[in-house]
């Protein structure tokens, strides 16, 4: 897996975008991501629906090269890190997490994040709130208009479309305005929102290979 990266300066700090859904800030060493949906598998499973899983174990292979590639201290995910409360999805990344006992877990509440108390205890957050401010940056699942500030926000699971000759092509990206960054959904097993897009955003946009500014 190759991992692309784009510095950018936000309030003066510096951000690592990705290709791989995800951004690292430098000066608190913390992997920043929104949207893993895990357990969408499994829930879809148990409801009649046949879907392999690998879907999840690549999404946490993608997690462990990122957790290689840059050390971080700290793992953020801005909401929906569940998808539809507890199943075995959720016991694999327990798992998973298990292999990396010195790295503080925090999680910003999405809308999908239904944890009762025990899901809370298994899942061994370090923080979990509804918003997390560092550094005069507030982290929040959605944009929250009424805040004053700049806010790292997910939900939209934002994409663009780029026109080509031969077909229109959908990809995922990253939205950067005056005041939000908005990630991009990390698990693949996602749609792509290219309507509903912060306005006056610079994107970037990736594939594979690279990330690139639009």
């Amino acid at each position: 897996m190759f991992i692309a990266t784009k510095s950018i300066s936000i309030q003066d700090e510096i951000f690592i975008l990705t290709n791989q859904r995800a951004a690292f800030w430098e000066k608190e060493k913390a992997l920043v991501l929104s949207d893993l949906h895990i357990g969408k598998t499994a829930h879809f499973r148990k409801n009649g629906i046949a879907l392999a899983n690998h879907i999840m174990k690549s999404d946490l292979q993608r997690l462990s090269a990122l957790i290689e590639f840059f050390h971080p201290e700290k793992f953020v995910v801005v909401g929906d890190l569940l998808h539809a409360g507890d199943n075995s999805d959720v016991d694999e990344f327990c798992t998973w997490k298990s292999r990396y006992p010195d790295m503080q877990f925090y999680l910003i509440e999405g809308n999908h994040d239904r944890i009762s108390k025990a899901l809370e205890e298994k899942l061994c957050f370090n923080y979990k709130s509804e918003s997390l401010e560092i550094a005069g940056i507030t982290f929040i699942h959605d944009f929250d208009k009424i805040r004053s500030g700049f806010q790292i926000t997910g939900h939209i699971h934002p994409g663009i479309v780029l026109n080509s000759s031969v077909r229109n092509i959908r990809l995922p990206c990253f939205a950067l305005s005056s005041n939000q960054l908005l990630l991009p959904a990390f698990s693949e097993f996602t749609g792509l929102d290219t309507k509903n897009l912060p306005e006056k955003s610079t994107f970037f946009v990736f594939t594979d290979a690279e990330i690139y500014e639009v």
